[in-house]
């Protein structure tokens, strides 16, 4: 059996299966170029809750086992993170986990999480460290904005009190 294709019909196909690739292409990149690149800021709450409001609980580092607890720098992190909810409550996570619907660091450290992700734990001991500096919810959250969080060594973070 022989194929015989015109010249107008294999120009038609490979300008079909171009188009194709390029429309494949384009909706896909959204799913490929990491968020972080585009510039935009995770999601997170600007203010303290209302009055009156309860957060959720963080995990209690009792709660934590396994992978969960590996290195002392997992448990110590949700035993700081229960010291400052509120200010947790007013940072994003640059892990962009908004997209699994946490809406702020806090949802983090509300589950395990936190303590399998690196950028959540040196964000939360950032946003530790500089609550005890004396900064305000909003001044942590231009740092961590700016990306200092990325400074914290998680290997020696354990010793933060």
């Amino acid at each position: 059996m022989k194929l015989s294709f015109s010249t107008s019909q294999i120009f038609h196909r490979a300008f079909a299966l171009s188009f194709l690739f390029l429309v494949t292409i384009s909706l896909s990149a959204q799913w490929i170029a990491p968020q972080e690149e585009e510039g935009g800021i995770p999601a997170y709450n600007s203010a303290p809750p209302p009055k009156g409001t309860k957060l959720p609980a963080i995990l209690g580092k009792d709660q934590l086992w396994g992978e969960d607890a590996q290195h002392p720098y997992q448990t110590h992190a949700y035993e700081l993170a229960s010291r400052i909810p509120v200010v947790l409550h007013q940072q994003p996570c640059y892990c962009y986990c908004d997209r699994i619907g946490h809406n702020s660091l806090h949802s983090c450290f509300e589950g395990t999480h936190g303590a399998r992700c690196s950028t959540c734990l040196k964000e939360l001991y950032y946003s530790y460290v500089q609550h005890k500096k004396g900064k305000t919810a909003a001044q942590i959250r231009d740092g961590i904005i700016k990306g200092e969080w990325k400074q914290i060594d998680l290997q020696t973070a354990a010793s933060i009190n």
